[in-house]
């Protein structure tokens, strides 16, 4: 069974850091892509940013120049640095992967992990 386990969530002042880490476990042959989407209450849910196993990267307009995915193939995890919070950057952030099962790729969710930048 693949689990994918998100971690360093919490309450930040704006204008500080925050990193979140998803740390892939089970049985799988390789990571194809990994991402992290967040949803608030009220809106739809968001690609917040995304990196392939080639290391090529993608980030949402709203976030460029204050986050940073990166990855760390030994661990199986991805990172989520998150610079300069703003109370707009409040969601649920939910790791997303594409991982190669036996022959096929399939895409697996975390539970998500609440970061919370009062106003």
């Amino acid at each position: 069974q693949v689990q994918l386990v998100e971690s360093g969530g919490g309450l930040v002042q704006a204008g500080e850091s925050l990193r979140l880490s998803c740390a892939a476990s089970g049985r799988f042959r390789s990571i194809n892509a990994m991402r992290w989407y967040r949803q608030s209450p009220g809106k739809q849910r968001e690609l917040v940013a995304g990196i392939s196993s080639g290391g090529s990267t993608t980030y949402a307009d709203s976030v460029k120049g204050r986050f940073t995915i990166s990855g760390d193939n030994a661990k199986n995890t991805v990172y989520l640095q998150m610079n300069s919070l703003k109370p707009e950057d409040t969601a649920v952030y939910y790791c997303n992967a594409d991982l190669r099962v036996i022959s096929a790729v399939t895409r697996f969710w975390g539970q998500g992990t609440q970061v919370t930048v009062p106003s």
